[in-house]
Parts: structure tokens; C-alpha cells; sequence
């Protein structure tokens, strides 16, 4: 007999959550709650659900900043489940990753309809929370980075920048994709962003950034961050 699918319910709304419960179990998932979005962010590395729903109105993160951090490293389907109804809060939602967007109150048959949906059409792929290569350790759960052991302390940029290579290790990123994900659309001329950024990057996880061998530039083409 095949294994139950499994779900994680990420909602403050204790009603919500109880009513979500009843539903998935009665559909055969195997279930699990957070009442909050870093509860939720840990669960969903620990326990590596197929399914996540996740609720917009969070008490500690706002859901698309939950959202946001997922997509870092994992492709897990998302169902946001949301009060919010204006179209630009489902743009934003599918922009960061999401891959369906339904409105409280709702119906549980088309809630259900949507995750059968959502699990016929997955790629499911290995996520990985915790990325090495070489010295490099970074825990993208826990937004940390640390080389040879010690902790690195990275600006916001920095970071969203290595998570991007990260995303796209071993692979060449191109100039424009790392100033849109980065900086937005409206940077993707910005290049002397990239360059000074990214010298503050390879200062800090290079052992020696004069010789850099895990952040390798490609001329006129991008960056790569290597694996090994």
C-alpha cells in the first residue's frame, strides 16, 4: 500500500486550521499544522510535505515573505489560502512562486479539487535546505552562512544574491537575471550594482578572493557559484 500524501497547514486561525484538518484527512493526506510562518518555514524542511497551504495574514511573517523564503530552496506546491481578494495580492502571490490562490470563505470541494490538481501536475524535486560547497555552509531555513566553521555576516543583499546562485548552482547566472531577482525589473541595467556586491560577496566566502574558486565570474556573461 502506498503512503499517505502529506500537507502542511500554515494558518494563525485555529477554526481554519481544524476545518483544513478534517478535510485532508478525509481525502487521505497526512497532516501537519503551524500557527505561525517561521514554524511553518522549519516544517516545511523537516518534514518535506507534498503539499503546503499557506494563509497571507501571518502574526510574525507576512505570508509572502514566507512564500518569498521557501522558493529559496524548495519547489514544494503552495496553495495560498487568503482573506486578501485583490487581484494585485494573487499577482504578487504567483509572481513569488505560488501556484494557486483561493479566497476564505471557500468551499472544501474546490479546495480539494485544487490540491488534487496541484499533485498531478508537481515535478516533485530534491529540496535542499542546507547547501555546501567546499567551506561554504548555508542553512536556508535558517538564513545563516558560516565558512570553515565560523559565522558569516552578510547584508540583506548579499544574501538574496548568494540564495539566487544558490538556486542556480553549478549553472551560469546571467548579469540581468541576478540584478531582476535582486533588484527588481527596473535594475536590469544597474550593472555596476552587480559588480560591487558581488566584490563584497567573494570577499567574504572566498579563502582567498584573489584567487576565487566557488564564486567564478564568467565575462560578459555572469556569475557562477561552484559545487564540490
Amino acid at each position: 500500500m502506498s503512503a499517505k500524501p502529506s500537507a502542511l497547514i500554515v494558518d494563525d486561525e485555529k477554526p481554519i486550521r481544524r476545518l483544513l484538518r478534517l478535510a485532508l484527512e478525509h481525502e487521505g493526506f497526512l497532516v501537519r499544522e503551524a500557527e505561525n510562518g517561521q514554524q511553518g518555514l522549519i516544517d516545511a524542511a523537516s518534514q518535506k510535505p507534498e503539499i503546503i497551504i499557506l494563509d497571507l495574514g501571518l502574526p510574525d511573517l507576512d505570508g509572502l515573505q514566507v512564500l518569498k523564503r521557501l522558493r529559496e530552496w524548495s519547489r514544494i506546491p503552495v496553495l495560498i489560502l487568503s482573506v486578501k481578494q485583490e487581484v494585485g495580492d494573487k499577482v504578487a502571490a504567483l509572481d513569488l512562486g505560488a501556484d494557486d490562490y483561493l479566497t476564505k470563505p471557500f468551499h472544501t470541494e474546490e479546495l480539494l479539487a485544487r490540491l488534487r490538481a496541484l499533485r498531478r501536475h508537481a515535478h516533485p524535486e530534491p529540496d535542499q535546505p542546507v547547501f555546501k560547497s567546499g567551506t561554504l555552509v548555508v542553512d536556508l531555513v535558517r538564513r545563516t552562512a558560516g565558512l570553515k566553521g565560523k559565522e558569516l555576516h552578510l547584508t540583506p543583499t548579499e544574501y538574496s544574491l548568494l540564495c539566487v546562485l544558490i538556486r542556480h548552482a553549478g549553472k551560469i547566472v546571467t548579469h540581468r537575471q541576478l540584478l531582476h531577482d535582486v533588484w527588481g525589473p527596473a535594475a536590469e541595467e544597474q550593472s555596476q550594482y552587480l559588480r560591487v556586491y558581488m566584490a563584497h560577496l567573494r570577499k567574504k566566502i572566498e579563502t582567498d578572493p584573489a584567487s576565487p574558486r566557488l564564486l567564478i565570474n564568467e565575462p560578459g556573461i555572469g556569475y557562477r557559484l561552484m559545487v564540490f
